[in-house]
């Protein structure tokens, strides 16, 4: 009976070995963790400044996208289409345009309304731009 014991676990292990590589798995995990890690690193900042002003649109939608952010002071600002890249769920897109304010994370989104058609204005964005200026006093 014992020799039969012994017997069935060499053949479940020889089965586990031949249906698991564990150094691909451990090898696959380990390439998984290093990408979140990366894209989460990446997706909290995506400008060279501390403060960044970012437009994710479309290019089917471009005619509704805001060109007033170029007049934004003491800011980067950079326009981002989601039609390339994984932008549109890295930033948790759902609308265009979107405007977000990052100052090293995200500080301030503003979304376009149901026409797709943004009404924040230029005002309201520097506002938020110049309060994170001034929370540094």
């Amino acid at each position: 009976m014992i020799c039969c014991l012994v017997k069935i676990k060499k053949v479940n292990l020889k089965t586990m070995e031949e249906t698991m590589d564990f150094k691909a798995v451990l090898t696959y995990l380990l390439l998984m963790l290093f990408m979140f890690i990366a894209g989460t690193a990446c997706s909290q900042n995506m400008c060279n400044s501390d403060i960044c002003v970012v437009q994710f649109n479309a290019s089917w939608n471009a005619s509704n996208g805001v060109d007033y952010l170029e007049k934004l002071t003491d800011c980067e600002v950079m326009n981002v289409n989601i039609d390339e890249g994984t932008y549109q769920s890295d930033y948790e897109i759902v609308v265009v345009p979107t405007i977000i304010v990052f100052n090293g994370k995200e500080v301030e989104r503003f979304q376009a309304n149901i026409m797709m058609q943004m009404e924040a204005t230029r005002k309201e964005v520097q506002n938020v731009v110049d309060e994170i200026i001034y929370s540094d006093f």
